[in-house]
């Protein structure tokens, strides 16, 4: 039997109702003071003249590059992402997958600038070596990640926001607004003394 019209849509609308408190809650799951770092973290690395490197896979590269084109253009911080598939196939096939990230960090990287590393699950390999390897550089280590309390990326960066969910698309969307609502806090608001 086909469901009538009111009743599709009073299931459709208990769905969204449903997610969007979801996400609404989890929103939250990083304080404004976490958040206000990453904003003077931003204004930090562009009073010093350098520069911001953001990676992820997947979901979280298209993030990546969403951001690095925001700090740059909206933020005059200067920033790069690692998605181009010449550079990524290049570095997989001589350093592995697993190292070819942290092989970019290195190429591009300078003590000063600031690594911002996205992984929803928190357990990419390449991720977590690239976090290692930054650190050892000099670059300042942000990592977003969400799903498992101790996922072990969480744990690798001087700032880390994780969000306390095992969905993707809500992990994302949350590690998507969180840093441009970082960089919206310099718009708006603009330095902290």
């Amino acid at each position: 039997m086909t469901p009538k019209p009111t009743e599709h849509l009073h299931g459709t609308t208990s769905f969204f109702d449903s997610y969007f408190d979801d996400l609404r809650r989890h929103l939250t799951d990083a304080d404004a003071k976490a958040l206000d770092r990453v904003s003077q973290t931003f204004a930090a690395v562009r009073d010093r003249g350098r520069k911001v490197l953001v990676a992820g896979n997947g979901g979280s590269a298209a993030i990546a590059s969403h951001v690095a084109v925001d700090l740059t253009k909206a933020v005059s911080i200067r920033s790069v992402n690692f998605n181009e598939a010449g550079l990524i196939t290049c570095f997989a096939n001589d350093y592995g997958y697993e190292q070819w990230l942290a092989k970019a960090i290195e190429a591009y990287g300078d003590a000063g600038d600031v690594a911002v590393l996205i992984s929803s699950s928190g357990r990419s390999p390449n991720m977590l070596n690239a976090a290692r390897r930054a650190a050892e550089l000099g670059l300042t280590v942000v990592t977003l990640s969400g799903f498992d309390h101790d996922n072990p990326l969480r744990w690798l960066g001087e700032q880390n926001l994780w969000v306390n969910s095992r969905s993707y698309n809500i992990v994302e969307t949350v590690h998507q607004t969180w840093l441009l609502a970082a960089m919206d806090r310099l718009l708006v608001v603009g330095d902290l003394a």
